[in-house]
């Protein structure tokens, strides 16, 4: 068994003590991992990335050791890790003002492991711990599908309104190649292998010219996630008459996750123009998913789970699309009324006949674990939603601008018709994932190999 990660706390040593002779420290006995990872927990979606990298690691590179860097473990989250890989070792700590681990657990980490593996994200997260790891020992490390949008939301050149897959493709591509920022670019060319989660970013870093040896499409990691919480989903289901194959999962979004109200923070101008934003097309684009649940309810009479993939979204789903529903179809709702973690909900979607997500895990999250699923894709919502095109999930990949309640209907009505033969399509595209999936963890073993 390896050490557990806290021992220098016990020795008595600290950080700083540790950290002169990081660049030198002699090779670790075995291959250990340091899985950066857990972003934030008030998202199922990020919360799933950390247990599906630990999944595929476990996999594809069984004699590996892994020792977890996390973001944020709150919401339940680090029970979940805790309940589904009870030796996994945890290592906590931020940066100090000279780039090194400010605990010793997060010292000792960094002395031991073989390969620092940034997990799946927006914007390539914490690229400045990669570097600063990567300057003070000396030892590789690499990205496991990340989305790097150049087009969406703030700051100079880039468009808050967002814009469809096809729009940012365009405009991504037509960027000067001195477009990636300088500090970035060192990182990436500095990178043993960077996956990324879709091909809008794949394509933009070849564009700029990057040097990182391995520049590929790799899947986000939360479709390594195969976790289940039988024992609470199978209650939930009991407890709200939903039957097996008799029900479909809805989750709604604001075009703009209100951050500042979830972290109880100050308002900033850029807030202003996210709330205007979300005002202006909130009820549109989930009027559109109402008329699909109206439709769906009354031409099979099966119930419909509205349910959050983040925190906000339970209140979101009362009053976006339970409340505003005919009373007639409001009787065969059942609104999910608090938050819950990925391994519950990969119970719950398991089962259902399809999930319809304007959110974009809760349907990788139903794909891996068999169920058909949609991605209504809002344009604010960065280009990682390229991926399920990337992939093979193109009939059920929607832009909320290009859709209608109807037409989001009749793709639902042919797996309605034909659950079968939508179950074997799933199939087929979580086979053109396992793939990737494998080749990602190749690489990682690889790096680890020098």
């Amino acid at each position: 068994m390896p050490r557990p990660a806290t021992r220098l706390t016990r020795r008595g040593f600290s950080a700083g003590a540790l950290l002169p002779v990081l660049a030198r420290a002699q090779p670790p006995r075995r291959l250990q991992i340091l899985l950066r990872s857990s972003w934030q927990s008030v998202n199922i979606g990020d919360i799933g990335h950390t247990p599906g990298a630990l999944m595929l690691l476990e996999q594809y590179f069984p004699e590996a050791e892994i020792t977890l860097w996390p973001g944020s473990l709150g919401h339940g989250s680090r029970e979940f890790l805790e309940r589904h890989f009870p030796r996994l070792q945890i290592a906590e700590g931020g940066l100090d003002s000279a780039g090194r681990p400010a605990t010793p657990a997060l010292a000792e980490a960094w002395r031991q492991a073989s390969l620092y593996l940034s997990g799946s994200g927006s914007g390539f997260p914490a690229s400045n711990h990669a570097a600063a790891f990567h300057r003070a020992t000396g030892k590789p490390f690499g990205v496991f599908g990340v989305s790097l949008d150049p087009i969406s939301g703030f700051g100079e050149g880039r468009e808050p309104e967002g814009g469809t897959l096809a729009e940012l493709r365009a405009r991504a591509v037509r960027l000067p190649p001195t477009h990636l920022s300088a500090e970035l670019r060192e990182v990436i060319d500095r990178a043993a292998f960077f996956f990324c989660r879709d091909t809008i970013t794949r394509d933009y870093l070849r564009a700029q010219g990057v040097k990182t040896p391995v520049l590929e499409f790799g899947p986000d990691a939360q479709l390594g996630m195969t976790a289940r919480d039988d024992q609470r989903g199978l209650a939930f289901l009991r407890a709200h008459g939903l039957e097996p194959g008799r029900f479909i999962c809805v989750i709604p979004r604001l075009r703009y996750t209100p951050y500042y109200r979830i972290r109880k923070v100050p308002r900033v101008p850029a807030d202003e123009v996210k709330d205007a934003i979300n005002e202006r097309t909130t009820e549109p684009d989930h009027r559109k998913v109402r008329d699909l649940i109206v439709e769906y309810v009354q031409r099979t009479g099966h119930k419909v789970l509205a349910c959050p993939e983040m925190t906000y979204q339970v209140e979101l789903a009362k009053h976006a699309l339970v409340d505003p529903l005919p009373a007639e179809v409001r009787a065969r709702v059942v609104w999910r009324d608090r938050f819950w973690l990925p391994d519950e909900a990969a119970s719950v979607y398991a089962r259902a006949l399809a999930v319809v997500s304007l959110e974009c895990h809760s349907p990788l999250i139903a794909l891996r674990h068999g169920t058909p699923a949609f991605y209504v894709r809002q344009p604010t919502d960065t280009c990682k939603g390229q991926m399920y095109r990337d992939f093979g999930a193109d009939d059920w990949f929607f832009e909320i601008e290009e859709t209608s309640g109807s037409r989001l209907w009749s793709r639902l009505a042919q797996i309605h018709a034909d659950p079968a033969g939508a179950k074997a399509k799933v199939r087929t595209i979580i086979a053109a994932v396992e793939a990737r999936q494998r080749r990602m963890v190749e690489a990682v073993r690889a790096a680890c190999a020098g």
